[in-house]
């Protein structure tokens, strides 16, 4: 095929040729850096995205359950049968009972209104992660009877209690006299301070044991709900629906997509958009082949007259000048594709590099919960950038390989 042939040697230069092919193969060399980049910032910068996508869920569901089993009226009064029908779900791994309710705390003439939640410590750490993002005291030391209570972060620093302290709990449901509804109260000794890293849970979240909560609650043996945690998590929606043949009474089923559907909606839409924008760069990048090839083209103009006039066809011509801009266009995407995956999979290394030599933090502690910059790599995302970027490369090469074609072999010999 000698339109590769002739197509692979216009692209670089020889040493014979003049400034004018030197030149052609430097904006050549621009073009393919221009796509190499392009490419490299959209794969890192998606995989940025997906790593914080990842980080904000892995601290959501270390809170919240995969699945919540509830009734209409807000209590559940057997819930140890609703245990043991979920329990027959093979894709259940877990299950535990909680009460949930609003509440005020009171200390040092700090007040703050939070939601109290109350679990069984033996059971909680097998269906979320509060356990492990312990900063002071276990989740064991809820003891029922003891009326300990576990803060989160925020909202102990708020009321300026630590561990040890003895804080006050209203509850909004009250004792009924003559004069008015006085709200119950009760005090709570702090055993504990967890820190998820999500402030919506830091700051408005405090853990009791179920059955001190059953009593300030008067909710008897009754509970809020169960929370499940399944095999897979993006299963959650289908699995949810599929409990409803296992459970003998009304329930109300839902899942984590839909408690928190707001919020990972936007990152989604977010990501999107953060993707068209970038899309641009490697557009711009894939579009500087046409000046490319169309300098090539006025520059060949007398080699494109000779192939015409033995008998190449105006197909072949414009075949040489595609090979051209897709080479240039390949070789750039398989150097941003290459680039930006090594960058991608060792940004934890690179980010803490560049903190040292410039001497400054990108993400601190003390303004973001997440301090370091996550990663996570998508293939499909890499097939989808190689793809569209390709795509992009070649609607670039067509208009000046068909300006290419349509050369009269006479008109430019004509002063030759």
């Amino acid at each position: 095929m000698y339109e590769l042939l002739i197509g692979l040697r216009y692209t670089r230069a020889q040493p014979r040729e003049g400034a004018a092919n030197r030149f052609i193969s430097f904006i050549s060399l621009i073009s393919m850096l221009g796509l190499a980049l392009g490419v490299a910032a959209l794969i890192v910068v998606l995989s940025v995205m997906n790593g914080f996508q990842k980080e904000l869920r892995e601290r959501i569901l270390g809170v919240v359950s995969h699945v919540q089993i509830s009734s209409e009226s807000g209590e559940l009064t057997d819930w140890s049968k609703v245990v043991q029908g979920a329990a027959r779900h093979p894709r259940v791994k877990a299950a535990a009972p909680y009460v949930q309710a609003q509440g005020m705390l009171s200390y040092d003439g700090q007040v703050r209104g939070m939601m109290v939640r109350g679990i069984l410590p033996e059971v909680e750490d097998s269906v979320a992660d509060i356990g492990r993002h312990m900063r002071s005291g276990k989740l064991a030391q809820l003891v029922p009877g003891e009326f300990g209570i576990v803060l989160g972060s925020e909202l102990a620093r708020a009321l300026r209690a630590t561990t040890g302290d003895k804080v006050t709990l209203l509850a909004p449901q009250g004792l009924v006299t003559p004069a008015a509804i006085l709200p119950r109260v009760k005090q709570f000794r702090v055993v504990g301070i967890f820190e998820v890293g999500m402030f919506e849970f830091d700051s408005g979240l405090a853990l009791v044991h179920m059955s001190d909560a059953q009593k300030l609650y008067r909710m008897d043996d009754r509970v809020t709900g169960v929370r499940l945690k399944v095999d897979d998590l993006f299963a959650a929606p289908r699995i949810g629906r599929e409990l409803l043949r296992f459970l003998d009474t009304d329930a109300w089923v839902s899942d984590w997509t839909r408690s928190h559907a707001n919020f990972f909606r936007a990152v989604e839409i977010e990501k999107r958009m953060m993707f068209l924008i970038l899309l641009l760069i490697v557009a711009v990048a894939a579009f500087n082949i046409v000046s490319t090839l169309v300098m090539a083209v006025t520059d060949k103009r007398a080699d494109i007259a000779i192939l015409r006039t033995l008998g190449a066809s105006p197909k072949s011509i414009m075949a040489i000048f595609m090979v051209q801009g897709t080479l240039i266009g390949s070789v750039g995407l398989a150097a941003g594709i290459a680039g930006g995956v090594a960058l991608a999979l060792n940004i934890d290394v690179v980010v803490p590099a560049l903190e040292n030599v410039l001497g400054l933090k990108f993400l601190s502690r003390d303004v973001y919960y997440i301090s370091d910059l996550p990663s996570d790599l998508h293939w499909s995302d890499v097939g989808t950038i190689g793809v569209v970027s390709f795509v992009l490369t070649l609607l670039a090469t067509l208009y000046p390989s068909w300006r290419a074609s349509r050369t009269q072999p006479a008109e430019a010999l004509r002063y030759e």
